[in-house]
């Protein structure tokens, strides 16, 4: 289903509505789909590199609505909307260990790795988002900045490299933002330890 789901997300990019197509993709990956926008947005920039910052602020745009959309489903519908579309996807395991072990200011750092990196997965933080309702207006910030930078990056790298980086994106780069997630997860818990401790400086 995977697979079908990807090259059907693909085939999008050669439409006339591809730029709705990438509204409506970055809406949904937030929540109820499984394919990430990046799949779409890539060869959309590749074909038309001059719209490529139209289109980072499309999905950047989109992929924020999607998000408060998730947000809201964790918040007010979890078992009747929310609880089954994670089942589907077999996400409702991963959900539930995130959901007991992980507090608020965790959650915040969390949505920041994973708006860049899909660390964890994207729809699973939403959603968590919205059932431990943290900070609305932080969770908001989160996604424009970190999915933004997801997207404008992509943007900047395709435009300067064209296809030639398009391999090593596909192939890499998913490792490289894993690589930098954990290492800002690293460095945020390894700060709180220090204050906890008492000895970060004064």
């Amino acid at each position: 289903m995977l697979r079908k789901l990807y090259d059907w997300t693909l085939s999008l990019a050669a439409r006339k509505t591809a730029e709705a197509w990438l509204a409506i993709i970055a809406f949904i990956e937030s929540s109820v789909f499984l394919v990430p926008a990046d799949v779409l947005f890539l060869p959309m920039v590749l074909a038309r590199p001059d719209r490529a910052w139209r289109y980072a602020l499309v999905a950047t745009l989109a992929s924020t609505l999607g998000g408060i959309a998730g947000y809201l489903l964790g918040a007010l519908a979890y078992e009747a909307i929310a609880k089954p579309v994670l089942a589907f996807y077999g996400k409702l395991a991963e959900f539930e260990q995130l959901r007991a072990c992980t507090g608020e200011d965790t959650l915040m750092l969390l949505l920041v790795t994973s708006g860049l990196a899909h660390l964890p997965p994207i729809k699973v933080v939403t959603i968590l988002a919205g059932v431990v309702q943290v900070s609305f207006v932080f969770f908001v910030i989160s996604c424009i900045i970190a999915r933004g930078a997801r997207f404008f990056a992509l943007a900047w790298a395709l435009r300067r490299w064209g296809e030639a980086i398009r391999h090593f994106i596909e192939t890499r780069l998913t490792q490289l933002a894993i690589a930098a997630a954990a290492l800002l997860i690293a460095l945020y818990f390894g700060l709180k330890y220090l204050a906890g401790s008492g000895l970060s400086a004064c």
